[in-house]
């Protein structure tokens, strides 16, 4: 029986292509995965078939030709009739193969990119055989459709007022190798000193000198339940660790990693943490302007999943906007379904 492969990167692409699969109508027992080896990986894909590849930096190309290897190797292995991804240089080394194998590609672009493509994408663009999506309607093409986002699953939830004393607290930064956030930690450990509880999840990061103990990894089902647990969430604007506050029913204090201080490659963080503010699902701040009545107005909001439509995706149009409408139409009544539910 043909099967779907599934091949992204670690953090918030894993995530992603993890929660969209049910969308796609690829059923767990289908889905043949290809991604990084960690705490995240292991655990979100426990039950399902996955092959771990190098671990592959950004724009590293001698990384990518290892990753090419295992992709031919699975492909070999494997009969597929389809193949997904949602970045990043994964999708680059896998996508235009599986389709030569005969599979329809598809290349879902991350919700991080709000405004569009990454270099992976346009990259990808120039490969008729792949298909090429973007998660918002925005910037939709012919080349690049709209058929929904991963945030059409959260609704920010009427924030609720009271003076109870915030006493666990949840720190998460993903574990991207390589770059460090010294401005976060220097503004959040004395802000939280106070805190009876606080779980840092640092990544490789050494943070010894800030007197705390971090873990550069934690299992995805103990990190939500961390997260349901604490009062307040505090994370790098990065998809998966946004998308894990979510889903924790938590709105959580987006903070931007910036390519001028050496935290990223880029500054693709500012669009997540302005699109999930903009939403009503976050706050979108600088370390520097953390303070307590920010942990406080965070405490007070939250967030609630709602069903979200499928993601069709061999629906051909012949403008990529032509099928917003009724794809947030849907969106807008499931949202309102689920609020007469909940007054229910």
């Amino acid at each position: 029986m043909a099967e779907a492969l599934m091949v992204c990167s670690g953090g918030g692409h894993l995530k992603q292509l993890f929660t969209l699969s049910e969308r796609l109508g690829v059923d767990p027992d289908d889905q043949v995965w290809i991604t990084f080896e960690n705490g995240l990986s292991t655990s979100l894909l426990a039950d399902r078939k996955v092959y771990f590849a190098p671990f592959v930096a950004p724009r590293e190309l001698r990384s990518l030709w290892r990753f090419r290897q295992v992709v031919a190797d699975v492909i070999r292995r494997h009969s597929f009739d389809r193949a997904f991804s949602t970045g990043s240089s994964p999708a680059v080394a896998a996508l235009p193969m599986a389709a030569a194998a005969g599979a329809r590609a598809s290349y879902i672009e991350s919700a991080a990119r709000a405004d569009g493509p990454s270099v992976s994408g346009r990259i990808l663009a120039q490969f008729p055989s792949v298909r090429t999506f973007t998660q918002y309607p925005g910037w939709a093409t012919k080349r690049w459709q709209f058929r929904g986002s991963i945030y059409d699953s959260y609704s920010p939830v009427e924030p609720h007022r009271g003076e109870k004393p915030l006493r666990r607290a949840v720190v998460t930064v993903g574990t991207q190798e390589g770059y460090g956030f010294d401005r976060l930690f220097s503004a959040l450990v004395p802000l939280l000193a106070d805190f009876d509880d606080v779980l840092w999840q640092t990544g490789p990061q050494d943070v010894s000198r800030w007197g705390i103990s971090g873990r550069v990894t934690v299992p995805h089902e103990e990190l939500r339940s961390a997260m349901q647990e604490a009062d307040v969430v505090i994370a790098h604007s990065g998809t998966g660790s946004a998308l894990s506050a979510f889903e924790a029913g938590k709105a959580p204090i987006l903070v931007p990693r910036l390519k001028a201080h050496g935290e990223h490659v880029d500054d693709h963080q500012v669009q997540i943490a302005a699109e999930m503010d903009r939403r009503g699902l976050a706050i979108m701040s600088s370390p520097e302007a953390i303070t307590s009545a920010t942990l406080a107005r965070a405490a007070s909001m939250g967030v609630t999943s709602i069903d979200a439509p499928p993601m069709h995706l061999d629906d051909d149009h012949e403008d990529g906007r032509t099928d917003v409408t009724r794809l947030l139409g849907q969106r807008e009544r499931a949202a309102a379904e689920n609020a007469k539910a909940a007054d229910r």
